[in-house]
């Protein structure tokens, strides 16, 4: 690694502009000033290092929670450039650290791809950090400088010398800023263990120092994956039954952009497809996503034609739709592209149109060969698309003549749903309400103007082991889709090429969709069923932070005229301390419990109501924490809630 390092100097360095609009405006920069943003900062911080190791100047970095929840980050990298900028007339590190838009990722000598395409990751970080110490080792010297909200507090300093090449940045995020400011291990763990199955053979550590064990040992988890994108599915699919025993895995280049896609199929109905650009999960997909689909169905197609499979089943080619071809799927697609071009700072979809046929023809070349060699699995893969195709026409066949009567989406509303007066989307709300009497009470609870209420009876289908037929032949799935006003994918669906398998919720009725059950266990999987629901059928809803979670108080304390609702233990006893003697505690087992006043005073108003917004940190992990609560396989699912539920009773 050291011979190269004089092609990476102050030179390669390139100013767009300054820094001082991103204290102003922080969330155009990093997307919020929540846990999300507070997130980003170290996201973009560990996408210099792994920059480095995509231009193969590192493979080890080492993320590290310090006790004040200020972050380190450090590499075995060549280390930032520390001589003078012959413009700036100041030292490249300090260039890149109070800059915007400066850094390597502008020269095309210096990094062939880069996740932070637009240049902002680590001034950004720098801006919004009350204290920021960046350390590099490089010449067989170490430079150190420190800054605070994007300004430089120290000279850059040679504090001795090093036998090794990297750099370490560690930062403290400004609380004037964020509204957050402690970090949440697992979701930077998540984060890391995705970069290494994205980037195969880089070794990343996460270290929390508030975390110790009975013997001081901090928290700790280390990283590394050999196999690369083939080991990230297998990982998904962990809780899944398998279809065919292999996973279809290529590492190609095409056109000059390097391609990665691991694909297998299990026995489930659900599609799990995640896609990623010079290691930025795009959740909206793009130009590779659509390659792959075009890729994967076309060679499906063709093998089954070439094999008389759809004609042996009375069915033609045309009929099959893309969604067919992707019940069951579960696949990683992966490309490093030199210039990408992203919707956005966000880079939630790609747009380079090149990419699109030079993964189709990658993905359509491999999993041609892999269907010649392996005759038994290609028709397991092909049947099961055939029996997709046949349920569908099936459903579609038996539906139309009640869907011309009343149609899913639009005119036929459920009878239980007590719809709002507005028409605003944005204003209203829907209440999906467990059990007809605890629906009641909320009707009777609810602001007509903005809150609608839909009774649920009982628990609704699980979506994660029913077939897509079996899930719309179901009263309450049919009832959630018209109140909404949304058309399932399903039904909207007819051609290999469609970018996605979930539904368009461009017209839905309501911006915020409350989930409210009873605080019990039977209440619990009322709520989880609803999520699985939405996360495997509707999860632009979840994508665009309408789906919510009610939280009705467990208890009511009293005394005297003084009333307090309570929603932990702690709140009762904290109650029960500042009143003494004669306090008297209801437990509310159920919505049922409370009259139409409480419910509303308590769980409706937003005045006063508590409510949790159901989000998507990383789809992957969702993915397989859905299949393992909601589907087939008992043993990990009681793992799992051995190892959560640490605080969990069960009511008498």
């Amino acid at each position: 690694m050291a011979e190269k390092q004089e092609e990476y100097s102050a030179s390669n360095i390139q100013v767009l502009e300054g820094l001082e609009a991103v204290r102003k405006r922080p969330a155009m920069y990093i997307g919020d000033i929540s846990e999300k943003g507070l997130h980003h900062l170290v996201y973009e911080v560990v996408d210099n290092s792994i920059d480095e190791a995509l231009a193969g100047f590192a493979d080890h970095i080492d993320v590290t929670i310090n006790e004040d929840n200020s972050i380190t980050v450090i590499d075995n990298g060549r280390g930032i450039p520390v001589d003078m900028h012959e413009k700036e007339h100041k030292s490249a590190l300090e260039v890149v650290l109070t800059v915007l838009h400066a850094g390597g990722k502008f020269d095309k000598g210096s990094y062939k791809v880069s996740g932070g395409l637009h240049g902002v990751g680590v001034s950004c970080v720098n801006a919004l950090s009350t204290y920021l110490r960046a350390e590099v080792h490089r010449n067989g010297k170490c430079y150190v400088q420190e800054y605070s909200c994007g300004k430089p507090t120290t000279e850059l300093m040679i504090t001795g010398e090093s036998t090794h090449t990297g750099t370490s940045i560690t930062f403290k995020p400004d609380g004037s800023i964020f509204t957050v400011t402690t970090y949440d291990y697992s979701t930077l763990s998540n984060r890391l263990r995705d970069l290494a199955f994205l980037n195969a053979g880089i070794t990343l550590t996460l270290t929390d120092l508030r975390d110790r064990n009975e013997k001081g040992e901090p928290r700790k988890d280390t990283f590394f994956s050999r196999e690369g994108l083939l080991e990230f599915v297998k990982y998904i699919d962990s809780n899944k039954e398998p279809l065919i025993p292999s996973v279809i895995h290529l590492n190609t280049e095409r056109q000059g952009i390097p391609v990665e896609v691991a694909l297998t199929y299990n026995t489930t109905f659900n599609e799990s497809v995640y896609s990623y650009v010079n290691n930025i999960n795009t959740i909206e997909g793009g130009t590779h996503r659509t390659g792959f689909l075009r890729g994967l169905s076309t060679t499906l197609k063709k093998y089954a034609d070439d094999n008389k499979m759809f004609e042996k089943a009375k069915i033609e080619s045309k009929d099959v739709s893309a969604g067919e071809f992707t019940q069951g799927l579960t696949a990683v697609i992966s490309v490093k592209v030199m210039e990408p071009q992203f919707e956005g700072q966000t880079k939630t979809k790609l747009g380079n149109n090149e990419v699109m046929g030079a993964v189709q023809v990658a993905v359509s070349e491999a999993l041609r060969d892999f269907l010649e060699e392996h005759p038994n699995e290609a028709r397991a893969i092909v049947n099961k698309v055939i029996l997709a195709a046949q349920a569908r026409k099936a459903m579609l066949d038996a539906r139309a003549k009640v869907l011309r009567k009343t149609p899913l989406a639009g005119g036929g509303l459920p009878g239980k749903l007590a719809d709002c007066s507005s028409r605003i989307a944005e204003e209203c709300e829907l209440f999906l309400v467990e059990g007809d009497s605890a629906g009641g009470t909320a009707k009777q609870g609810r602001d007509r103007q903005y809150q609608a209420i839909l009774p649920l009876r009982g628990k609704i289908l699980n979506v994660e082991k029913a077939a897509e037929h079996k899930i719309f032949d179901s009263q309450e799935i049919t009832n959630l889709f018209r109140a909404l006003r949304v058309t399932p994918a399903a039904e909207r669906k007819d051609n290999a090429d469609d970018d996605s398998a979930q539904p368009d919720i461009s017209r839905i009725a309501y911006h915020k969709i409350i989930i409210m059950t009873d605080a019990d266990v039977d209440g619990s999987h009322i709520a989880t069923l609803l999520m699985t629901f939405f996360f495997r059928q509707m999860r632009p809803v979840i994508e665009q932070g309408y789906l919510y979670l009610a939280t009705p108080p467990l208890y009511k304390c009293s005394r005297g005229k003084t009333e307090e609702y309570c929603w932990t233990q702690a709140q009762v006893q904290s109650f029960i301390m500042k009143y003494g003697d004669k306090v008297k505690v209801q437990r509310f087992k159920g919505l049922g419990e409370m009259n139409a006043q409480e419910l509303r005073d308590t769980t409706m108003s937003p005045e006063h109501r508590i409510l949790k917004q159901v989000t998507i940190k990383d789809g992957a992990e969702a993915d397989r924490i859905f299949s393992m609560l909601m589907g087939e396989e008992v043993a990990p699912r009681r793992d799992f809630i051995e190892e959560n539920a640490k605080y969990a009773t069960i009511d008498a």
